[in-house]
């Protein structure tokens, strides 16, 4: 956040010294007026350049494998040009790549999903799946598995059929 910041200071403060230099090659017959507004607009630009292009940016670092389950699109008073096209704020993902198996139960995968937001630090959680019964379970601290690797004190959530997370696990 810090940095970005400092890169709008940074476009503002190089429009400003690019229309001193039109300026000055004019003959100083550009209004007064030029200088703050195109600094303006061009901070404005450079900060609604980097709201719609953080979550293409964000999904390029991520591996291959990695499936978007929900975007979260924001509008804001504040911001209106997001009512036009919201932009995607934050979202939730899931590395497939990273699933793991027991061969003891076959239907159920532990995979760990992704929650990123825009000015928020992204985290990651595992999550236990059961293929078979549309169902998943936060692997919480000290979550207890019996001998044949079924948790045993799980919390299980019933997922809708055709939820994302299923689909994207167990396909």
């Amino acid at each position: 956040m810090f940095l970005e910041l400092v890169a709008t200071f940074v476009i503002g403060f190089g429009a400003a010294g690019l229309i001193l230099i039109l300026n000055w090659i004019s003959g100083r017959r550009l209004p007064r007026a030029l200088l703050p507004i195109g600094a303006g607009f061009a901070m404005i630009g450079f900060t609604v350049w980097s709201e719609y292009n953080w979550y293409p940016r964000t999904l390029s670092q991520l591996p291959e494998d990695v499936v978007v389950l929900v975007e979260i699109e924001k509008t804001a008073f504040y911001q209106p040009w997001s009512y036009l096209k919201p932009y995607v704020d934050r979202f939730a993902a899931v590395d497939v790549a990273r699933a793991l198996r027991n061969e003891n139960q076959p239907d159920q995968v532990i995979v760990p999903l992704y929650f990123m937001g825009r000015w928020a630090p992204g985290s990651e959680v595992p999550v236990l799946v059961d293929c078979a019964e549309s169902r998943r379970a936060d692997m919480a601290d000290g979550m207890e598995f019996d001998d044949q690797g079924a948790p045993v004190d799980a919390a299980w959530v019933t997922l809708e059929e055709g939820d994302p997370l299923l689909e994207a696990v167990c396909t």
